[in-house]
């Protein structure tokens, strides 16, 4: 299913809007004739992954559904080198004016996030291992930037809170102990929940799939450590997924997917994602 089908996943698009415009755009209103229709083309500044074409479209729909017509060879997904025009909105020039920059701010962070989470999925390729994102998302835009992380390639971990349960170190320390804490998860979440369990050492590994977790989360851990942690959890239930989470730089990703595990959480997918370069140029037609 395409997430932007689901028209929750754009009814922020108004308020977005809203925000920008405020009471009218008085540059455009006062230097553009309303009767001039205008060709807008999305151009590439940088390599990057295209991703956001469909919400930049409804950025301009939403000021006028009834004039703007979109054209494009591309793809989500796809990658681009520097130069290349992706996209080409044809319409009102007034429209096109008013609807660029908050466009363009959704396209180029969505677009960054995509390009990063591929440069991370093609770090690991080969490996088994998958790269997910986390909650350390801009609040607002989570929805799209999770779309973003899966154009990249990547995959995603939980939408919200109220997705699965994860049980951290505060969990443990409030509940009493890991066996608590998942004895007590066991009891009051459903049957479809899975139970993941952040560990630090091979106690607490030990201790959290003793207890019936489905998921270990590997936190902080050299490669090294990681192997080894692998290689302790398989033996004790092969059953049990392997997540490695916690500075997770693009450069020695791949060591984490080469020491075994499952999944690679990575923050940075969307916390610190650069936006990406991309130009909007206009022209009488």
């Amino acid at each position: 299913m395409n997430w932007l089908d689901n028209g929750d996943v754009l009814a922020n698009i108004g308020e977005f809007l809203a925000e920008d415009i405020g009471r009218g755009d008085i540059t455009t209103q006062s230097t553009v004739d309303p009767n001039v229709r205008g060709r807008g083309k999305f151009l590439a500044k940088e390599y990057l992954v295209i991703c956001g074409i469909e919400v930049a479209e409804a950025v301009f729909f939403n000021l006028d559904a009834e004039s703007m017509e979109i054209e494009t060879s591309f793809n989500e997904g796809d990658e681009v080198e520097e130069g290349t025009v992706f996209a080409t909105l044809i319409g009102a020039a007034d429209v096109l004016l008013t609807g660029e920059r908050v466009a363009l701010n959704l396209l180029q962070r969505m677009s960054g996030v995509a390009t990063l989470t591929r440069q991370y999925v093609k770090a690991v390729e080969g490996t088994g291992a998958q790269i997910v994102d986390t909650r350390k998302t801009t609040p607002g835009l989570r929805l799209l930037e999770k779309y973003a992380v899966t154009v990249g390639g990547g995959k995603n971990h939980r939408m919200g809170l109220d997705d699965g349960v994860l049980i951290k170190d505060n969990h443990i320390t409030l509940a009493g102990g890991i066996t608590e804490a998942v004895s007590a998860a066991k009891e009051r979440v459903g049957h479809l929940h899975k139970i993941e369990v952040e560990i630090t050492n091979w106690a607490q590994l030990r201790e959290a799939i003793t207890a019936g977790a489905d998921i270990v989360m590997l936190d902080n851990q050299s490669p090294d450590e990681a192997a080894k942690l692998v290689e302790m959890s398989r033996n004790l239930n092969p059953a049990v997924l392997i997540e490695a989470s916690g500075g997770m730089e693009l450069d020695r990703v791949r060591s984490y997917a080469e020491a075994g595990v499952d999944l690679i959480s990575v923050g940075r997918l969307t916390h610190s994602a650069k936006a990406v370069d991309i130009s909007f140029k206009i022209q009488t037609i």
